[in-house]
C-alpha cells in the first residue's frame, strides 16, 4: 500500500491509499478518484510533508500551526454544509423520519434535535452525524 497526498483543482487537500502507483494512475485516468469535499475528479499528487532526521545536530523545521489548518478546514466544512443542506431547524427529526419513510423526497438536511429525538432516529435505523456549528454572527443575519 502507498499513501499519496492529493489535491483537487479547487485546492482541497486530502489523502488517498492505493495498492501501488499503477493503481493510482489507473483510477485517476478513469476519474474514479474524487475530492471528499467537492467531488471534483481533477485530482493530482502533491508533495508530501515529511522529514527524516539524519543526525542529532539537525532539527526539523517547525511545522505550520495546526490551528490555522483546522480553522480553514472547519470554515470549508461549514460553508459546504450551509450551501448543500436544507436547514430544517428544530424539525430535523421529523424531516429525517419523513425522508426515511418516503413521505418526502430525499435531500440533505441539517438542523437540531434533542437527545430523545436522536434515540428515536437511531432506533428507526436513520444514520446522522453531528457537526458543531458556530453561532451566527451579527454579519450573518
Amino acid at each position: 500500500m502507498i499513501a499519496y497526498d492529493l489535491q483537487c483543482a479547487n485546492g482541497h487537500a486530502f489523502e488517498g491509499w492505493f495498492e501501488d502507483r499503477e493503481a493510482y494512475l489507473d483510477q485517476q485516468k478513469k476519474e474514479l478518484i474524487s475530492c471528499p469535499m467537492c467531488n471534483d475528479t481533477s485530482v493530482s499528487i502533491i508533495p508530501s510533508t515529511f522529514a527524516i532526521k539524519s543526525s542529532q545536530t539537525l532539527r526539523p523545521k517547525k511545522a505550520p500551526a495546526k490551528d490555522d489548518t483546522l480553522t480553514q478546514m472547519s470554515k470549508e466544512l461549514i460553508d459546504f454544509v450551509e450551501k448543500n443542506f436544507d436547514d430544517v431547524g428544530c424539525e430535523f427529526a421529523k424531516e429525517a423520519l419523513k425522508i426515511h419513510y418516503g413521505v418526502t423526497e430525499p435531500r440533505n438536511i441539517r438542523g437540531v434535535s434533542t437527545k430523545e429525538e436522536e434515540k428515536v432516529l437511531k432506533k428507526e435505523g436513520i444514520q446522522f452525524f453531528k457537526i458543531p456549528m458556530p453561532a451566527p454572527t451579527e454579519t450573518d443575519s
